[in-house]
């Protein structure tokens, strides 16, 4: 505990440090002193690293080249420190964005002339709405804001967000921050996102196009503890297989860097099988060889420190610098760079080449975000200021996003929606109705207006009473439970808001139990005892809650989960709950039981072991009982499946694949054999929407082998849409499946394959089964069947 108790001294030091330092950059204070932009005529745009017309890798060799040893070093911090003799400003590249502009890092103020920005709902609850093309407009929304206050000084260019880490444990704080424990789902968010944020410029050519702003995937890799126990994500080594490594902790990395672009990975704090993850070379070059990187590598803050300082994988600072400049780390979030790398290379651990290689890199980004372009760095996005933040159009959206992200988990009686029109009170209980500090969840900035759950409600029903019941979230008290009683007895609806803020769940901090917090559970059984009617059940949160209780409890009508809503969280559960909004929203995440709490949170593996009594973990492999699945979520309206097309057979065509078919079932072919596997298809389904409301419909289509496969997901998903179907109609819904990707998984040795035979498609309870072949196994299955006929004809004959 004392060294824990150092560490986070240590920590906290730091970024004091850094906010002291970097303040310069976000307000241009200095602006007598340092030019705002480099490149800036008459005096310094003579140089070749000013050429717009070379190519952006000829120019970054041409700046690193003017710089000496000192200045080379002093460029290998978060905050980057200026070179006056060259016309460069200080760059801060520590801002962050993960659901709206956000304050934690030192690259963000809202003290000058913009004092607020959208805030969007958190990442879990937009990852419910299962909709690509919201994702996308949203990040695209946060871009505007971010070049806005970028013009006026109070916001950088360089991004780190998002985190596409896997919801792996219940109990993990950041797991808000993610988009769930899916890795397709996870891959998806993130190549909207980077895609959103960046501009959608950077069509990953050679010399990298150009960016509207920096984004970076973090944290790579396996990272998904914060502290619990006696472990802390600092000292933490995750121990993964190649397996797991390979189908689940591992895809949405790829995906990041090879369909999204990203122009950022973040390196995390913890080991990776004994290993720093910033010092891991293999899995650094596997994302520029194998998947085509293009930007730069940043460490998470004092993530090179403590490499040395608090997990002794090395013997001096000097050795930790060496390994994360020779592993390809470039830039270092704290000055452990700043300060280290001169001895280092001094000492002879660290060579001058390995900083050349560092700065190219993240000159390279700088120079694909236009700021050496001179006047022309303000030409794209230069009439973007206060003006663009806060506006309606981004509060509609984050609106929406909220509307199609809350998920309704039950509904006895169908209890909802309310008839605005013959409610006439309604009591609102538990801190949540009114503050709106609970909706933001972590790594958020200031919103505009937000509007609390008690307001929005008022909007329907003006006869609308407040008591906070609990006087905070933790609720470790029965004080405040009396007030809650008087109300909740007079009125004709009770909304009780329970669940989870940052006190129970955020960075740095993971849950112990899955269990409401403190009294919360004794005041919603009391108040469902004396309410006139049965209670609707409101919780707030990113993690699972087991909530059985409330789940079976006929004095529970409804459970709704509402997340980390944002700003507009109020509004858009008050339009739930009365039926201006028929809900959509599906589960990222599947919500365990309090008895998986046994499970240590260090437990890497996915599947599970049944001869050391381990369920495995996520909706993939997990074997044991289950509050609400992955993907559950219920509706005002029924929902009906058609499959209108599905191939009986698909046939894969590759000569080499014999040799690598195992020759006993179950029949698999390594998919990298398979080189050409160009045989994706589309299923077409068509939804009737059964009911009296029109929707917005999340439809979830999954996919198991016919036969048990040792490895094998119990079941994965493989696709999902979106769609808007009015009362008794239907609508068709077309997705793109490749079987090479969806049906594979990794074996024990982290390589892909493909299970020949049947497989099935799932919609629900729906199923339709394919087949998988190649052209040589068809051949070798038709002459076995042709030799049983033949057996069986002969026999026959014999018979008679």
């Amino acid at each position: 505990m004392v060294e824990y108790i150092v560490s986070m001294m240590r920590r906290r030091s730091l970024l004091l440090f850094l906010l002291v330092s970097s303040a310069p950059f976000c307000f241009a204070g200095d602006a007598d002193l340092y030019p705002k932009l480099p490149c800036e005529a008459p005096v310094y745009n003579s140089f070749a690293f000013c050429d717009t017309s070379l190519p952006i890798a000829n120019r970054a060799r041409a700046l690193v080249s003017l710089l000496t040893l000192p200045e080379k070093i002093q460029q290998l911090s978060n905050t980057a420190a200026a070179v006056p003799r060259l016309g460069l400003p200080a760059f801060e590249w520590w801002s962050e964005s993960l659901h709206g502009i956000a304050s934690n890092g030192p690259g963000v103020a809202f003290d000058g002339s913009v004092r607020a920005a959208t805030e969007f709902p958190q990442v879990i609850l937009s990852a419910a709405a299962y909709n690509r093309t919201l994702w996308g407009a949203m990040a695209r929304a946060i871009a505007v804001e971010a070049r806005a206050m970028y013009n006026v000084g109070q916001a950088g260019l360089t991004y780190w967000a998002p985190n596409i880490n896997i919801f792996r444990d219940p109990r993990w704080g950041r797991g808000q921050e993610t988009p769930g424990e899916d890795p397709l789902l996870a891959a998806e968010f993130a190549v909207e996102y980077v895609k959103g944020l960046q501009g959608e410029y950077d069509t990953g050519d050679a010399d990298g196009s150009s960016l509207m702003l920096s984004a970076c995937c973090k944290h790579y890799t396996a990272y998904d503890l914060d502290r619990w126990d006696n472990y802390t994500r600092y000292i933490f080594n995750a121990q993964v297989n190649e397996q797991d490594m390979e189908d689940t902790y591992q895809p949405p990395f790829e995906s990041c860097v090879k369909e999204g672009h990203a122009s950022c990975l973040m390196c995390a704090y913890n080991q990776v099988n004994g290993v720093p993850a910033c010092a891991r070379a293999d899995l650094l070059d596997k994302a520029r060889k194998e998947w085509g990187f293009k930007g730069y590598v940043t460490s998470d803050c004092d993530a090179v420190g403590i490499i040395y300082e608090d997990q002794k994988y090395t013997s001096s600072p000097e050795d930790s610098i060496a390994d994360v400049l020779k592993a390809g780390m470039d830039i270092n979030c704290g000055t452990y760079l700043p300060r280290h790398t001169e001895s280092a290379i001094r000492s002879g651990k660290a060579q001058e080449e390995d900083i050349d290689r560092a700065l190219l890199n993240l000159f390279s980004v700088q120079l694909r975000l236009g700021i050496f372009d001179g006047k022309g760095a303000k030409k794209q996005y230069g009439h973007l200021g206060p003006d663009n933040l806060c506006t309606k159009e981004h509060r509609d959206l984050a609106l929406e996003a909220v509307r199609q992200g809350i998920v309704l988990l039950k509904n006895a009686k169908d209890f909802l929606p309310l008839r605005k029109h013959e409610v006439n009170s309604v009591a609102i209980i538990g801190p949540g109705g009114t503050d709106t500090t609970v909706y933001g969840g972590d790594y958020t900035g200031i919103p505009c207006n937000p509007t609390s759950i008690l307001e929005g409600i008022r909007s329907y029903v003006p006869r609308a009473t407040f008591a906070a019941g609990c006087i905070d979230v933790p609720c470790q008290t029965m004080d405040g439970f009396d007030e809650a009683f008087a109300i909740a007895k007079d009125a004709e609806i009770v909304v009780v808001v329970a669940g989870l803020n940052l006190t129970e769940e955020t960075e740095d901090l993971d849950r112990y139990s899955l269990l409401l917090p403190g009294k919360q559970m004794e005041l919603i059984r009391a108040i469902g005892n004396i309410s006139k009617k049965p209670l609707i059940l409101v919780l707030t949160g990113g993690g699972p809650i087991d909530v059985s209780f409330a789940k079976e409890d006929p004095l529970v009508s409804s459970i709704l989960w509402l997340g980390y809503p944002g700003e507009v969280g109020g509004q858009a559960l008050a339009e739930v709950l009365f039926g201006d909004v028929n809900p959509g929203g599906r589960l990222p995440v599947m919500w365990y039981p309090e008895s998986f709490t046994r499970i240590p949170m260090t437990d890497m593996n996915m599947r599970a072991d049944p001869s050391r009594d381990y369920p495995g973990r996520t909706y993939r492999f997990y074997t044991g009982k289950q509050v609400y699945d992955f993907g559950y979520g219920l509706s005002y309206s029924k929902y009906s499946y058609k499959f209108l097309s599905v191939p009986e057979k698909i046939t894969v065509s590759q000569s080499s694949a014999k040799d690598h078919i195992k020759s006993k079932p179950p029949h698999i072919v390594a998919t990298k054999v398979v080189s050409t596997c160009d045989v994706k298809f589309h299923v077409k389904i068509s939804v009737f929407n059964n009911g009296h409301m029109e929707g917005s419909h999340t439809v979830l289509l999954f996919y198991r082998p016919k036969t048990s496969i040792r490895g094998a997901p119990r079941k994965q998903l493989i696709g999902f849409e979106r769609a808007h179907i009015k009362a008794n109609e239907a609508a068709e819904v077309d997705i793109l499946v490749d079987p090479c990707k969806h049906f594979s998984f990794a074996d024990v040795q982290g390589q892909r394959i493909l299970p020949l035979g049947t497989h099935v498609l799932m919609l629900e309870d729906l199923e339709r089964e394919l087949v998988i072949e190649t052209e040589e196994f068809s051949v070798q299955n038709k002459k076995i069947e042709d030799k049983v006929d033949e057996k069986q004809l002969k026999k026959s004959h014999e018979e008679l």
